[in-house]
């Protein structure tokens, strides 16, 4: 209690513990972007196989057990379990020169990048809603949004694991706090309306062209952004998430000679525009009404 009184009286200590927290989160954020998938395609391969009842003597063999806690954090090339000392946010990274200690193999550049990012997104809350329940829950929100863009890039998922239980944390705040992010109805409508809208993109792509546009995770990751946000932020999510998702795709065709036919994962542009509407939402729609106020 004294802990809290001390944070809400200092915004300098408040800050940084904020920073230090989301290093620490940021490490575990690491964890379920690369188990997460992994745990996925086991129960997958397990449902298949119990399916079609077939079950070769590999199969049958008793396999480690897999899961966000067991085994414990090592190399994938050399199997070197990972020291407590050498698992230190970014500064582990930095000590090691991005190589693991052992057998001297690269360690992904993603894993500072995720920590860093966890870090500055949690700051970015806290100082926008400042010492609030708001804050907290719009830090645990920006925290999914990094693990689902993570996971969307290297695997084209998006976990029902994440976006469902966040879809009802965001109902649930909006009904419950006494500064909600909007109203309940808003937020329900959003979430219906966030799931309905890019479904009906997806049935109207499929049935002129024959092509799947995007995955069902699209339609829960907005629908998740529409129950926090309210209905009337996701013609704005949509549009910025638009905006950026072509920017970038001619960027990767023209410059990293990413294949026409290759998808593109559109989860990481909707959640950064989530993220950005989640900030800076209110500020852009009022901006845009006197800018169009002002040309009639």
């Amino acid at each position: 209690m004294y802990l809290f009184i001390y944070l809400q009286d200092n915004p300098a200590a408040y800050y940084i513990t904020v920073i230090l927290f989301g290093l620490i989160i940021g490490s575990f954020l690491n964890v379920l972007i690369y188990r997460l998938p992994k745990m996925m395609m086991q129960e997958w391969r397990e449902e298949c196989r119990r399916l079609l009842e077939t079950a070769s003597s590999e199969e049958n063999r008793k396999t480690e057990r897999f899961n966000l806690v067991t085994p414990g954090s090592r190399c994938p090339v050399c199997n070197h379990r990972i020291t407590a000392l050498e698992n230190i946010p970014v500064i582990s990274y930095l000590f090691l020169g991005g190589k693991c200690s052992e057998c001297k193999s690269p360690i992904s550049f993603r894993y500072p990048i995720i920590e860093a990012l966890s870090a500055l997104a949690a700051l970015a809350m806290a100082w926008h809603f400042g010492w609030s329940i708001q804050a907290l829950l719009a830090i645990f929100m920006s925290w999914a949004l990094i693990v689902l863009s993570a996971i969307d890039l290297e695997h084209q998922l998006l976990p029902d694991d994440i976006t469902l239980p966040f879809l009802w944390l965001g109902i649930f705040a909006n009904m419950t706090l006494s500064q909600p992010f909007t109203d309940i109805h808003s937020s329900i409508i959003g979430a219906m309306a966030g799931y309905v809208s890019l479904w009906s993109v997806y049935m109207l792509f499929k049935l002129v062209t024959g092509k799947e546009g995007m995955g069902y995770g699209d339609f829960k990751l907005l629908a998740m952004l529409g129950a926090w946000l309210g209905w009337q932020m996701l013609p704005l999510i949509i549009i910025l998430s638009s905006l950026v998702g072509a920017v970038a795709g001619i960027f990767l065709i023209l410059f990293r000679k990413h294949g026409r036919s290759v998808p593109i994962p559109f989860g990481p542009y909707l959640a950064a525009a989530g993220w950005i509407t989640l900030l800076y939402g209110e500020v852009i729609m009022q901006k845009y009404y006197l800018w169009a106020l002002g040309t009639l």
